[in-house]
């Protein structure tokens, strides 16, 4: 089976998976260009843009992270699984209680990768930045390892 063929089946078993979410959420086919995508917070940091759903809310979200070059996130979890796809970029994604480099696994553009419910992970970019689209069921939260590395608002 062709690598493209695994990542559209998977979007499907997803999508299929939430339809009693995408009902109650909003039943309008959504379409946005990348520069339609909004964004929060500053452009030299961490962005995030909610592309569906409520990730504060129950109920089946989509997110994107944009990531600038340069960039490390210290080890953190979330109370949801999600799944997660490379749009942009290689991200270097690791899984435990600390930022460990050897323990990065390069993802370049199509990867996917899984981040189980409160299973501590970490990431960083290296002279790209990097577009992250991230999928759940919320409500999620951000919970740092070190509390000192939860970023300041």
């Amino acid at each position: 089976m062709s690598y493209a063929r695994m990542i559209f089946l998977l979007f499907c078993l997803i999508a299929s998976l939430a339809q009693p979410a995408f009902a109650e959420a909003d039943d309008r086919p959504l379409m946005k260009l990348p520069q339609e995508i909004e964004y929060t917070g500053a452009a030299d940091q961490l962005q995030i843009a909610v592309v569906f759903g409520d990730p504060a809310k129950p109920g089946f979200y989509t997110i994107v992270l944009s990531v600038p070059a340069h960039t490390s996130i210290a080890a953190h979890s979330h109370r949801d699984d999600r799944m997660a796809v490379v749009v942009s970029g290689t991200w270097q994604f690791g899984y435990g209680n600390r930022f460990d480099e050897g323990a990065l696994k390069n993802l370049p553009v199509g990867s996917v990768y899984s981040e189980p419910g409160h299973a501590n992970h970490f990431a960083r970019t290296g002279n790209d930045p990097v577009l992250v689209e991230i999928s759940g069921f919320g409500p999620t939260d951000t919970v740092y390892v070190n509390p000192v590395d939860t970023p300041k608002p």
